[in-house]
């Protein structure tokens, strides 16, 4: 067994994906535990809305010191919780602290305007809407909780989060470190319970005035019906499919020492994994082989290593869905097998491993190039010229991320505005940075995380007239 689960007497068990072995035993929360976390994050409220700005700024530093301080047992908790390795925990611990070092500097930004008008001054401000959901995912656990936690806080609100049942650990401590940070009690709770059960009720629950989900397209959709009946405000980040688009004129070395890292990375479990390698046919040949070498010196192994580029998969369960993309299914309309072109090396023994895997060349209309698998398999894709590019691209019920390579800046502009996705990179895979907004479009959701955008996410504009006549 490698993942959580629930046993009797209301427990569940955290598995170490790595290795099989059981990290800890956890409560599980049913609808009980959940209310009353949502009942504390609603007596906190009034308090934590009453502390002057510079104070509750002062606050979040000091939380973004306690995770600094607390860096590298943070980042071992994730990496025996996910199954990541260290150098990539140690940098995700990092980004947690940068959110929060952020959005501790944003607590008096965040403004109201003045409006012209006649017969008096008219005035808006900036509200927190109350109680906040976070549901976060196994994959990236601490980040993506740092994400809601850090502009919630900074605006005024509470938040109660919900961690996936797989990856609890760093959630926990994390509200503990709050608690230390000076944070009053019930402004950030933590329940850890199954989606169905303590995730559900968030969602419905009647005190509840946002919920901040991130996961997977269909969940999603669930959320968002749910949450209707308390018509309550709801960011999904969902799912993604992304292209990586070479151009015949890209510098192609460099954009195949970086397109392992760009679907590999965390293994695959990633919404914005560049899985669909889009190559344009001038240089398909020349490409593949340099995308060869490069996958065969991604190094899979112990997550505990800093040299370990990829670790295994977050579960057993997780090693089997992946794995059913490379059957019968994958394969033409006939239902012929394909055969991967590179596949990399995993340790053997136990754990939820999966070697890198490419499909080349594949066809568009494949399940593998279509569905979002969510683990270290990549398609690549021949394209001739720019229109086609754009098609395939966009040919997609996803719009999260992507990349352009070319040294052509205009085409480079073009193919930014032509894409259909909400965060694009040229040059280069990455996605996400603190400082600037992230989500998608379609079906992988709606809202913006990061940046000063978020802040508009955890609050409502109020307007008021003073008349002066």
């Amino acid at each position: 067994m490698s993942e959580a689960s629930t046993g009797t007497g209301g427990r569940m068990r955290v598995i170490n994906p790595a290795t099989g072995e059981l990290l800890v035993e956890l409560p599980l929360a049913g609808t009980e535990e959940t209310d009353e976390a949502v009942a504390r994050s609603v007596e906190a409220g009034p308090v934590w809305r009453a502390v002057a700005p510079a104070d509750r700024a002062r606050l979040l530093r000091r939380f973004a010191t306690g995770v600094e301080e607390h860096a590298e047992e943070l980042a071992r908790l994730e990496t025996a919780n996910v199954g990541k390795p260290i150098a990539d925990s140690r940098d995700e611990i990092a980004m947690v602290a940068e959110v929060l070092h952020f959005y501790a500097g944003a607590v008096d930004k965040h403004r109201g305007d003045t409006v012209p008008v006649a017969g008096g001054v008219d005035l808006t401000f900036h509200e927190p809407l109350g109680v906040v959901a976070a549901i976060v995912p196994w994959n990236f656990p601490a980040a993506i909780a740092s994400w809601k936690i850090g502009p919630a806080l900074a605006t005024g609100n509470t938040v109660v989060v919900k961690p996936s049942e797989l990856t609890p650990l760093t959630a926990l401590r994390l509200r503990d470190l709050a608690l230390e940070a000076g944070v009053p009690p019930g402004v950030l709770e933590v329940v850890v319970g199954s989606g169905p059960v303590a995730g559900a009720r968030l969602v419905e629950h009647p005190d509840v005035a946002k919920v901040a989900f991130t996961g997977s397209t269909a969940v999603g959709r669930t959320v968002m019906a749910a949450a209707a009946a308390t018509i309550k405000r709801v960011t999904l980040e969902l799912g993604g499919k992304s292209a990586n688009i070479v151009f015949a004129d890209a510098d192609l070395e460099r954009a195949a020492d970086a397109a392992p890292a760009g679907v590999f990375g965390n293994a695959g479990q990633d919404c914005c994994a560049r899985s669909r390698m889009l190559v344009e046919r001038p240089v398909w040949d020349r490409f593949l082989d340099l995308l060869g070498d490069s996958v065969a010196r991604w190094r899979v192994g112990d997550p505990t290593d800093p040299r370990t580029q990829m670790g295994p998969l977050v579960s057993t369960d997780r090693q089997a869905v992946v794995g059913s993309f490379l059957g019968s299914g994958m394969g033409d309309p006939g239902g012929g097998d394909v055969v991967p072109r590179f596949v990399g090396q995993v340790p053997a023994g136990p754990g939820a491993w999966f070697p890198p895997t490419v499909v080349a060349p594949a066809d568009p209309t494949w399940r593998v190039a279509r569905e979002e698998i969510f683990g270290p398999v990549a398609v690549v894709i021949p394209f001739d010229g720019e229109e086609d590019a754009v098609r395939l691209a966009n040919d997609t019920t996803y719009g999260l991320a992507g990349s352009i390579w070319t040294r052509d800046g205009a085409r480079a502009l073009r193919m930014a505005r032509a894409v259909d996705a909400g965060n694009l990179s040229v040059n280069s895979n990455g996605s996400v940075r603190v400082q600037t907004s992230f989500g998608g479009r379609r079906q992988s959701g709606f809202g913006r995380e990061l940046g000063l955008e978020a802040l508009a996410a955890y609050t409502e504009v109020k307007n008021v007239f003073v008349s002066t006549a």
